[in-house]
């Protein structure tokens, strides 16, 4: 029996005319399309098409481009071998086991013997590979670094500045270098904190009242401050809005008297170490007219005094007996001062300060107020510096002129910081693997193994340490398994909480490896 399609067709609205199609014509013609389209993968060129830092499969004609296809991709025909990257990859990420808080763990009675506390400190061994670690590079001549390093850290005080883009946003990757530090070293709480906090972090708990607003020299959306001083963590909290002009006497008289206070305390969420701090420092300057302060603990008022109102840096101090969990700040004036933040410490040994930037390259410090910026860090005697950066700038490299550039510009970052901090070790943290869609793969950006060699010879020549997630991820290609195995989010760029863990312990690993050589050379 035969099947004949019937279509008909209407000529002047009139009279149809049937027009049959038979189905073997229907199948030629769809092989003949078919063929002609599988034919084109024939004709287009690998890389063919020209596309911001890629080079994708198709054709270019005259300024006209049009992605398609070759063969090879088409039919798979080239070889793949991401089988034995994800095996490799995955070795990475086993090499190392995070730990759960190691402060719970430690009972008081272990903090005289030095040999049972250090092996709840230090990376289990029997299970690591240490050929896998990818090790920190130094500069090649300060022989010295690790040394001055190890000094640091052993010293009744050392304070350390994590600078960072949002991969470190809530604490991530600070967090648990920190309780490794303090674990390792002693110390305790969780170090700095804004007054009006804008992402979600669970280091301590610090809730402001709802009149405070929030200006970031990183934020491009906010215009900058005219006078630039944004201090030591390049953020601001204001009871009152910032005005470019100070009101004069009579305009003050017709203002408002404002109200604002912030609550701190213990989370209970946080490493048992972070959950430990009595001194508490509130950064402030650009205070020019009369704000009262008043303190409460549990309700009950400890301090109250006025804020020094001479426009220039001070910290103001609150000492408890114990951590507080339920301490009251009160501000009460008519023109908010500019607050730099919090900082909760524990007195003395490790204090690890977390200030992450979004969207942040790290080349905004010298367009700050260096004044101001310098009397701040001269309150808090930061002996390291570490900075991680990279990962912004990374779509905006077009070439190698704009990597060297990023680099440079980077240099000129860490010596306007050194001449202010005075004798700081500096360790720069380089970009993750970074992909971008490439033949409908995920690829990782070509210039990024240029920027990751560009930081480590910059680094190098200019006595910073330096250290490669790039490399320690896996290296070129490693970002889409780290997104497989829920290390990362599928935004291929921020870990998730069981991948930061994994690369901090990563870092931490390799950091000590250096430092348990040191320690066992002055031994």
């Amino acid at each position: 029996m035969r099947f004949v399609k019937t279509f008909y067709f209407y000529k002047n609205q009139k009279s149809p005319i049937a027009l049959k199609i038979k189905p073997i014509q229907i199948s030629l013609f769809l092989i003949l399309v078919l063929g002609g389209l599988f034919g084109l993968m024939f004709l287009s060129e690998k890389g063919g098409v020209q596309k911001a830092q890629v080079e994708e499969d198709g054709f270019s004609y005259e300024g006209i481009s049009l992605k398609y296809p070759t063969y090879k991709t088409f039919l798979a025909l080239e070889k793949d071998s991401s089988l034995t990257k994800k095996q490799d990859i995955l070795k990475v990420t086993e090499t190392v086991v995070p730990v759960a808080d190691e402060s719970d763990m430690e009972p008081e009675s272990l903090l005289a013997n030095k040999e049972k506390k250090d092996s709840l400190q230090r990376p289990d061994f029997s299970k690591i590979d240490s050929t896998r670690i990818e090790r920190i590079r130094y500069p090649l001549d300060n022989p010295d670094f690790v040394k001055e390093l190890q000094s640091k850290l052993s010293s009744r005080s050392c304070r350390i500045l994590h600078y960072g883009d949002s991969q470190i946003e809530g604490d991530r990757i600070t967090g648990y270098i920190r309780n490794r530090l303090q674990t390792m070293y002693g110390g305790s709480g969780p170090g700095f904190i804004p007054v009006k906090p804008v992402y979600n972090q669970i280091a301590a708990i610090v809730k402001p009242s709802e009149n405070w607003f929030r200006y970031a020299r990183f934020d491009p959306t906010q215009e900058r401050f005219k006078h630039r001083r944004y201090g030591a963590y390049m953020s601001v909290s204001r009871f009152t809005e910032h005005k470019k002009t100070l009101p004069d006497s009579i305009a003050l008289d017709s203002l408002p008297i404002v109200k604002a206070s912030v609550v701190i305390g213990k989370s209970k969420k946080a490493y048992a170490k972070f959950r430990r701090f009595t001194n508490i420092g509130l950064h402030y300057g650009n205070c020019n007219f009369p704000i009262k302060i008043s303190v409460y603990n549990e309700g009950k008022l400890i301090q109250q005094e006025d804020l020094i109102a001479d426009g220039k840096y001070h910290k103001y101090k609150i000492r408890t007996n114990t951590t507080p969990s339920n301490l009251k700040i009160e501000l009460e004036g008519k023109v908010s001062a500019d607050f730099y933040g919090l900082t909760l410490d524990g007195g003395s040994r490790v204090q690890i300060d977390n200030v992450a930037m979004r969207g942040s390259s790290g080349t905004i410090f010298s367009s700050t107020n260096a004044s101001e910026y310098g009397k701040m860090v001269r309150d808090l005697k930061p002996k390291i510096i570490i900075m991680q950066y990279g990962g912004n700038t990374m779509p905006y490299l077009k070439d190698s002129t704009k990597v060297d550039n990023y680099a440079k510009s980077i240099v000129n970052q860490i010596n306007w910081l050194r001449r202010r901090t005075k004798n700081a070790s500096f360790i720069f943290i380089g970009p993750t693997d970074m992909c971008l869609p490439v033949n409908g793969k995920m690829e990782t950006y070509p210039l990024l193994p240029y920027l990751n060699a560009k930081l480590i010879e910059t680094c190098s020549d200019n006595n910073v340490a330096y250290w490669s997630m790039y490399d320690a991820m896996g290296g070129k290609g490693s970002m889409p398994f780290w997104v497989e195995e829920k290390l990362t989010a599928n935004d291929y760029m921020h870990f998730t909480w069981k991948g930061t863990k994994i690369i901090s312990e990563l870092f931490f690993t390799a950091l000590y490896l250096d430092l348990k050589k040191e320690i066992a050379d002055e031994t």
